[in-house]
């Protein structure tokens, strides 16, 4: 096996653990959302279930935690979870410790935010001013004039920060990880001419590959961007002549199956696509694909749910569920995986027959394991 994706059902909220071939541990996004009081919350219990797993390990820390930004869903319970350098009071035992902090560059330079969201914000900061364990998406002017005022200069910390189109430094596909990181999202120009962050456009997308044999397999994570930024990233790709770069096997929905990601309208029964989302999801979607909405279930057709402006949308859940079909893939939800009763965490391995499935029985009491087939070809 070179790696296996485990996405946690946490309703509309983010985690997902990338376990690599050498043994490196990875998260993406952190959201503590599940109240385990209530049993009648069927999010999972994160801490625990994030734990028990390092304890197999024998381990205490994560090579990278990836924050793709700072809203609430995607950093939830970081205060609580992680050992943080940055003040005494997130330090002690039980705290699992970060090696590197991945974080867009709207995290170092958003003003006024809070709970969460700034305890990452301050850690970031930290690392950044030290010069160890961070690595910072883009690089907007504004992250130089940040610098300059903490006394430092852009080009001091300039191997810590990665730009769109660019390669994460330390993972290869030929290393001992079998994986590498190209990073599509966000462009250091949007944040100069918009003046302010937007945490969802400013967020962090990026293309994994892993390698095992002659086989690469490649995972889209799409974080919360909307259409117009998906347009943008596909133009820009192209322009480059890296369409390479946006191939998929497995695809993690932005924003929650939110119709916003997909086109401009919701539709009536199915969300239609922009020129470039289309592209995206129907030329650059490899077959027997796997497609990830971390979201609450679908909503049924003409019930509150259904009629709800916040995902997952069920005309957007119908188009990705249609671009499946022809491709003989697969849509899952996370929090109807395996079924909406008990929800499990949704694994995919990657190896060197491509991605697989693993699903958990939801037969109360079973814990076998059924796989996919492999992707053909």
């Amino acid at each position: 096996m070179t790696a296996k994706l485990t996405f946690y059902p946490l309703g509309n909220a983010d985690c997902t653990r990338i376990d690599f071939a050498d043994g490196k541990k990875m998260l993406v996004d952190y959201a503590d959302m599940g109240n385990a009081d209530n049993p009648y919350d069927k999010r999972i219990d994160l801490p625990a279930e994030l734990k028990a797993d390092l304890r197999a390990a024998n381990r205490d820390n994560y090579d990278v935690v990836c924050f793709t930004h700072l809203d609430d869903d995607h950093c939830c319970g970081t205060g609580d979870f992680f050992w943080l350098d940055h003040a005494a009071k997130y330090q002690g035992e039980g705290r699992i410790k970060i090696k590197e902090l991945w974080v867009p560059a709207a995290a170092i330079l958003e003003d006024g935010c809070e709970d969460s969201a700034r305890i990452v914000r301050q850690e970031a900061r930290h690392r950044l001013r030290q010069g160890y364990g961070i690595r910072v998406f883009s690089r907007p002017k504004k992250l130089a004039d940040w610098l300059a005022k903490q006394g430092l200069s852009h080009e001091s910390r300039a191997h810590l920060i990665t730009d769109a189109g660019q390669y994460v430094p330390g993972f290869s596909k030929y290393g001992t990880e079998q994986a590498e990181f190209f990073i599509h999202s966000p462009f250091g120009w949007r944040q100069d001419e918009n003046g302010i962050v937007d945490r969802n456009q400013d967020s962090v997308v990026f293309q994994a590959t892993f390698l095992e044999g002659d086989r690469e397999t490649y995972a889209l994570f799409m974080s919360d961007i909307h259409a117009d930024s998906i347009d943008q990233m596909v133009i820009t790709t192209k322009h480059h002549g890296r369409e390479d770069r946006l191939l998929w096997d497995i695809f993690k929905v932005p924003h929650h199956c939110s119709y916003t990601a997909i086109g401009w309208t919701k539709g009536e029964d199915e969300t239609e696509p922009t020129e470039h989302v289309e592209w995206l999801c129907e030329t650059q979607g490899r077959e027997r694909h796997i497609m990830v909405s971390t979201s609450k279930p679908m909503p049924l057709k003409g019930t509150a749910e259904d009629r709800d402006v916040q995902p997952p949308h069920r005309q957007a859940g119908n188009y990705y569920k249609a671009v499946a079909r022809r491709a003989d893939g697969s849509f899952k939800v996370t929090m109807e995986s395996p079924s909406t009763i008990r929800p499990k965490p949704l694994s995919i391995e990657v190896t060197s027959r491509g991605a697989q499935l693993l699903t958990v029985s939801a037969v109360a009491g079973a814990a076998s394991i059924i796989s996919t087939p492999a992707r053909a070809g």
